[in-house]
Order: C-alpha cells, then sequence, then structure tokens
C-alpha cells in the first residue's frame, strides 16, 4: 500500500453546494408563500362571473392576473438566491481559501509562512489559530532534527577521522609505536561506539516501544549509585542515596540508564575535589519523585534550558577527561522522561551546582 490520496471523481464546490442550498431556500420559502395565499385567499373568492358580492373579481380573474406576477416573483427570487448565495459563500469560504493556501504552502515545505487572520474569533478564525500553531511546532521540530542530524554528523565524523589520521601515519611511519597507535585507535573507536549507542537509545526513547512493567526508582537509584561510586571516590565527590520507594511503571532498562546518566551527569559536573551528590527518591500524590542534586559551579540562567539539547554543551560544563561525553547524557534522560509520560525540571542552585527533579507517573 502506498500513502498516496486515491483520486476522486470531479464534483460541485462547496461554494456551488452553498450558492444552490441559499437558492433552493429561497425557492422553496417563495412557493411556500404561494401555497399559502392559495390556500388562505384565493380559493374563498366565488369562481362565477359576478365575483364576490357582484362588484369583485372573479377566481378566474384574479388566477390569471396574480400568476404571471407569481412566476416573475420566482424567478427573481432563484436569480437573488443563486447571486446572493454566490456572493454569500464566497465571503464565507474566504478564510478557508486562506489556511488552503497556507497548507499548500507547507506541503512544498515553507513552514514559515502564517496566516495570522484578522477579524472577530469565529470557528475559521480558531482553526486558522490551531494551524499557525501546528506549523510553528513543526518548523520548530524540523529545525530540531536538521539541527541534530548535522550535529550527529559531525560527531561521528570526528573519531572517524582520527582512526583514518592515526591509520595514515601508521602506514607513513611504520616503526611508529604500535601500542600507542593501538590505544588511540581503541579510543576513537570507543568513542564512536558510545556515540552510536546513545543514538539508538535516544531513538528508543524517542518511539516509546518498549515493554511497561513496575520499577522502583529507589531501586534504581541505589544500583545507578553503586555503579557510580568508583567514579565518585576518584573525584572525592561523597554519593549519598536517601528516601523511600517510588514505584513507576516503564522499563527498567530505560529507567536506570536515566539515573544512571543523572548521577554521572552530578558526578562529572560537580568541584575538583569535595564536591556531594545526593539522589532522593520518594512519593508525592500519585507521582513517583527522583531528585538529583550536586554541587559544583554556578551555572547562568539562559544556559540551563538548553541542557537537555541533543550535542548542547555549556563552555563552564565541557570536560576533557575520560569521561567527556557525547552530549547526549541528558538529552537521553529528557527523552527517557517523555516517553514514560513525566516531568523533568532543571533548576540551577544559588551556591552552584544543579537540582533535577524527574516525576513520574506512580503505580498504584
Amino acid at each position: 500500500m502506498t500513502g498516496e490520496t486515491p483520486p476522486r471523481r470531479p464534483g460541485l464546490s462547496v461554494r456551488w453546494k452553498l450558492t444552490l442550498s441559499y437558492a433552493g431556500f429561497l425557492a422553496v420559502a417563495g412557493a411556500l408563500l404561494l401555497a399559502v395565499v392559495w390556500v388562505f385567499l384565493l380559493r374563498y373568492v366565488p369562481d362565477n362571473p359576478q365575483g364576490l358580492l357582484g362588484i369583485s373579481p372573479n377566481r378566474y380573474l384574479l388566477v390569471h392576473t396574480f400568476a404571471p406576477a407569481a412566476a416573475v416573483a420566482m424567478a427573481f427570487l432563484l436569480v437573488f438566491g443563486l447571486v446572493g448565495g454566490w456572493l454569500l459563500a464566497g465571503r464565507m469560504l474566504a478564510p478557508l481559501a486562506q489556511i488552503s493556501d497556507a497548507a499548500r504552502r507547507a506541503g512544498k515545505g515553507s513552514l514559515s509562512h502564517r496566516i495570522r487572520m484578522k477579524g472577530r474569533r469565529d470557528e475559521f478564525h480558531e482553526l486558522s489559530d490551531v494551524f499557525d500553531s501546528m506549523l510553528g511546532q513543526l518548523e520548530s521540530h524540523v529545525a530540531e532534527q536538521r539541527r541534530f542530524a548535522a550535529n550527529a554528523s559531525h560527531e561521528l565524523r570526528t573519531p572517524l577521522a582520527i582512526s583514518r589520521a592515526l591509520l595514515d601515519v601508521a602506514r607513513e611511519d611504520p616503526a611508529r609505536g604500535r601500542d600507542e597507535l593501538i590505544e588511540r585507535l581503541h579510543t576513537a573507536n570507543t568513542r564512536a561506539i558510545d556515540l552510536t549507542e546513545a543514538l539508538l537509545l535516544l531513538s528508543r526513547g524517542e518511539r516509546g516501544n518498549f515493554s511497561r512493567e513496575r520499577v522502583d526508582l529507589s531501586l534504581v537509584a541505589e544500583e545507578a549509585a553503586e555503579t557510580l561510586l568508583p567514579l565518585a571516590e576518584q573525584r572525592r565527590i561523597t554519593l549519598e542515596v536517601t528516601g523511600g520507594q517510588a514505584p513507576a511503571c516503564g522499563s527498567a532498562e530505560l529507567l536506570l540508564r536515566m539515573v544512571t546518566n543523572l548521577v554521572q551527569n552530578a558526578v562529572v559536573h560537580n568541584l575538583p575535589a569535595g564536591g556531594s551528590v545526593t539522589v532522593h527518591t520518594e512519593t508525592q500524590g500519585d507521582a513517583s519523585v527522583l531528585r538529583v542534586e550536586n554541587t559544583g559551579r554556578r551555572l547562568a540562567a539562559d544556559l540551563v534550558p538548553t541542557l537537555t539539547e541533543p550535542f548542547r554543551r555549556g563552555t563552564e560544563r565541557v570536560r576533557s577527561d575520560e569521561h567527556a561525553g557525547v552530549g547526549l547524557g541528558l538529552a537521553i534522560v529528557h527523552s527517557v522522561v517523555r516517553a514514560h509520560d513525566g516531568t523533568l525540571a532543571l533548576v540551577p542552585r544559588p551556591a552552584g551546582g544543579l537540582l533535577v527533579t524527574v516525576r513520574l507517573p506512580g503505580v498504584p
């Protein structure tokens, strides 16, 4: 099957249909009026030579006098209905023509056009506002996808270019240290693999095609903290998990990656030494809440909203060590949270660092 629209037989336009409807309504109204005249007036006139009381015209004369005038009136009503209906239908359908023109432009790839319909608010005005909003969201989504594709291509090209350069150097200088070449190739390939896996995980979270089960965020937080404890100790950062049970419904694998990314992000982007990371889980009403709070440098207010965008790294948060990442950590977190119908809030701490709050629908 193809996604093409099947051909349709030609028919009357909506304007012609409305015009004929108006004209038909006037014709029916005129016919009903003539019927009323006949039923309640003409049939009571005597049909004899003297007429009514011997002084009025008889029914024959009235009918022959009234019929031509009635025919002219009916013809006038029909013409008036067609002309007036055509003009009235055109005026009523003019906003729809603007919406159709905008839809055709969008179909050709022009998503920046907006209708911005003027006049009083009615059904067409509301439809145009909804269409403008849809175009805005679509334009933003397409721009985001193009930016993501460009950034992904750039990020993937970097380790591949490094690998090619190393191989070229080894080919031109066979005497160069083999162990050093292997180690640098391993590092470049590991980065490419990590980036590919992150892109696949991000795509999986965006699609939302995963099985759901009961997952306790407190157990997931403990598992993530246990995995990243050596990294925290290496950086002399205190890692603590507090709170109680926080049951949610979702993918255990994706939720574990979400918490792991948050904790690793909090450990890596922290103070050089003596910092802290606190992971807290609790239940608030019908929601399960996970909070990850860390110390660190102060973040600019305009930087925080961009941290969940793919490949966006703030200058204060870039790391050049082995845990520099691929710029998809918080983007994956955001994608997993949306796939689980939750919310993600990032708030900079006044003393420095970041407070991340994840709210997911709880399990009764």
